[in-house]
């Protein structure tokens, strides 16, 4: 059994599995594909030809913590999903999230709201994306990578597994990191290696390729291999492997 609220206007092409609810003004494109246990909330967009896995949870409207440094208005507009996007099995992606076309949110991937991601973009399995971030069309975030608030990722980023960003130097402990907090920059065509950790507000130039394990903990220079701990100088990326 489902629940479709009347104001909900499914055209005959749209399939839904069973145990779904679709809450008031949502709107659904053409060739839709719902799965099982999949919930919908309130005014969420979806475009034509997108497909949406069993158990996914579409424009969660985010309730933050007391003490979370997290502050929203009072009017966070309405999660909306490209065309031909796919939505995986368990992934929750947040109101006040926009999402764009032919892009991959995977299983148990997790977008929060104030998020802008582009244009055949992959959020891997597991990913963890928060709140005032953005990303650039055909990105790539691998698994379990974790994405922190107010990063900016641009166009043709690679994100191997398990990268984690950072965006707070105070942990915590003072007010004055309230007016500092920052992400990472990571500019239009850089490689980030597997488990690399960034620390807050680093940029990493255009190409540059961070090799797997590395610390990052100043900004690089464009098209420059760096590695270790903490990541220096290694040499120039090879022309063949730039954009």
């Amino acid at each position: 059994m489902n629940f479709i609220d009347s104001s909900v206007v499914l055209d005959e092409t749209v399939e839904v599995g069973y145990f779904t609810v679709i809450e008031k003004g949502v709107k659904i494109g053409k060739n839709v594909k719902i799965g099982n246990r999949v919930t919908i909330h309130e005014g969420t967009v979806i475009g034509d030809g997108t497909t949406i896995a069993d158990g996914a949870v579409l424009g969660k409207p985010p309730k933050p913590a007391k003490t979370s440094t997290v502050k929203l208005s009072d009017d966070i507009p309405a999660l909306v999903i490209g065309e031909d996007c796919t939505i995986g099995a368990n992934a929750v992606i947040y109101r006040g999230a926009t999402i764009g076309a032919n892009t991959l949110v995977a299983d148990l991937a997790s977008v929060r709201e104030n998020v802008k991601i582009g244009n055949y973009v992959i959020v891997g399995r597991g990913v963890c994306v928060e709140n005032h971030v953005e990303i650039g069309d055909r990105t790539k975030i691998q698994s379990n990578s974790y994405i922190t608030a107010y990063s900016t990722l641009e166009d043709h980023v690679f994100i191997a597994p398990c990268v984690t960003t950072t965006n707070d130097n105070y942990m915590g402990r003072t007010e004055e990191r309230f007016s500092k907090i920052k992400g990472a920059t990571i500019k239009r065509g850089a490689r980030v290696g597997g488990g690399v950790i960034i620390l807050p507000g680093i940029t990493i130039a255009e190409e540059t390729f961070v090799a797997a394990g590395a610390l990052v903990t100043k900004d690089t220079e464009p098209k420059t291999v760096v590695k270790g701990f903490p990541a220096k100088f290694s040499k120039m990326v090879d022309e063949r492997e730039l954009l």
